[in-house]
């Protein structure tokens, strides 16, 4: 006759069934964020092109321009300069910060590879020796002692034991908490890729600002050379007018002291340029030495605005954002991994070899032979701070990198608007800057004029030539914004660098 069992009325049934029951309800509530964050459909920069004197057409057509589906960030079409180009191709292939994020991405992988074998199971193999020696007055010394008097024979003592075999180990994993955990183990590996790619969007942009900023001094320094040039001229002009007897000892003071002041400024922007070539060859990932430029591009190149997209554009454009949203999944699937944690957890362990407590009987089979099979449960009942301390830290790991995906998304809309912005403002400071320049230069050569002739005071000469270098000094800082407001948006939306 069969007996069967009921499974309603098994002990270790409704001990398990219970276990369940109340780790299920034990679990504490935690909080999740979605994160919340309204697009724009376009950048806001219509204002300021208006506010700016722009006629309606072309405001239609700078609406036309950054509203646009597609961006293409190609570096050729952004920076037309190769020596920019070599410089950054050297900094992408030997900066040490690069290669760093490199081997955290190795380690990242090999976090995947390990995740994914601890859902698999373990077998091990080895060989084991140890002896024993028990006291006479103790369970396992009257069994040996009551076979030495049963047998007639004396009991091994110390009693010695040899193994080999084989021992496999698996944690089923009924609550996928390690396949999880593999998946989370991926995600962030996905996420440290991205955070590499952010970082050499925002090197390459570092090594632009600089550069930039290098040829801004070149031309700073060629504008006082040029200055100093025409004022020492001027101070020969005022010596053969002493000749004559037309001038006076008082202009080649004032003027010698100008051009002594100028030299003086000479000495350091040479040292901003030593300061500069030492800071852009430390991003080189290379020793001091002169950088290859040439200054004239500052000055010459032809800036042209690329279209940038629309907004939305940016999620799939920037790398920080993809990071951002990558941890994020990463968190949320990482609450899960935390919660599995409330719940009982299942092993099977196994093993089969051959023992014996003589190396003579060790491969006597079948009577070496042993194996055995057992499966474990276990389920955390009291004391469960550590648990829940996970759980909890899981729960804010999670809220946090909402909010990091959230002001990731907002610093993005932010940085391409001020870019925008930026551009179309310095585009007009520039041309003010050059008509001043122009009248600057024109009243110079009046003054110089109506000086030589007696005409004029030395006064105004020298005070229309300080106003000239300082409103040239003014048009390259300004034109090295420019250039550098063009880097911030092509950061701002994401760029790279692909050789």
């Amino acid at each position: 006759m069969t007996k069967f069992i009921s499974l309603k009325r098994n002990p270790l049934w409704v001990a398990l069934s219970s276990a369940l029951l109340v780790q299920a309800c034990a679990i504490p509530t935690i909080d999740v964020r979605e994160p919340q964050v309204n697009i724009p459909e376009s950048y806001n920069v219509q204002s300021s092109t208006q506010l700016n004197g722009q006629s309606k057409a072309q405001a239609n057509t700078a609406e036309k321009a950054v509203t646009s589906d597609a961006v293409n960030i190609n570096w050729k079409d952004w920076f037309n300069d190769p020596q920019l180009a070599a410089l950054v191709e050297t900094a992408v292939n030997n900066n040490q910060e690069v290669a760093i994020l490199l081997q955290r991405i190795n380690m990242a992988a090999n976090e995947v590879y390990a995740r994914e074998g601890e859902y698999l199971p373990a077998v091990s193999a080895g060989v084991a020796v140890e002896t024993e020696k028990v006291g006479e007055f103790t369970r396992e010394g009257a069994v040996e002692e009551h076979l030495d008097i049963k047998e007639g024979k004396a009991f091994p003592d110390p009693l010695a034991n040899l193994r080999l075999g084989l021992n496999a180990s698996w944690e089923l994993d009924v609550w996928h908490k390690l396949r999880d955990a593999s998946k989370v183990a991926s995600l962030e590996y996905m996420a440290s890729i991205e955070g590499r790619k952010f970082f050499v969007t925002q090197l390459v942009s570092e090594v632009s600002r600089c550069y930039y900023e290098l040829l801004a001094l070149d031309n700073k320094l060629a504008n006082l050379d040029s200055t100093i040039k025409v004022q020492q001229n001027v101070i020969k002009t005022i010596n053969t007018l002493k000749q004559y007897g037309r001038s006076t000892s008082l202009p080649v003071a004032r003027f010698t002291a100008e051009v002594k002041k100028n030299e003086s400024e000479r000495f350091l922007i040479q040292q901003d340029i030593v300061e500069k070539e030492n800071t852009l060859n430390l991003l080189l990932g290379r020793a001091p030495q002169p950088i290859e430029r040439n200054s004239d591009v500052l000055m010459t190149a032809e800036i042209i605005k690329p279209n940038v997209g629309v907004p939305s554009a940016l999620l799939a454009n920037r790398a920080d954002i993809r990071q951002a949203e990558l941890t994020l999944q990463a968190a949320n699937l990482n609450i899960d991994v935390a919660k599995a944690n409330f719940y009982p957890s299942f092993e099977l362990k196994a093993g089969v070899g051959l023992s014996a407590f003589d190396s003579r009987y060790l491969f006597n089979v079948p009577e070496s032979l042993a194996y055995s099979l057992s499966g474990d449960i276990f389920a955390p009942l009291i004391n469960r701070r550590a648990i829940e301390a996970v759980y909890q830290n899981a729960s804010a790991e999670q809220v946090q990198a909402a909010y990091e995906y959230e002001l990731a998304l907002l610093r993005a809309v932010a940085e391409v608007s001020n870019s925008l912005s930026k551009l179309n403002n310095l585009e007009k400071s520039v041309e003010a800057k050059g008509l001043q320049i122009a009248s600057l230069e024109q009243s110079v050569d009046v003054a110089n004029r109506l000086f030589a002739s007696a005409h004029g005071e030395y006064l105004e000469v020298l005070l229309a030539q300080r106003e000239t270098l300082e409103a040239r000094s003014e048009l390259i800082e300004t034109r090295q914004q420019q250039l550098s407001a063009l880097v911030d948006l092509y950061q701002a939306l994401g760029g790279g660098w692909q050789s």
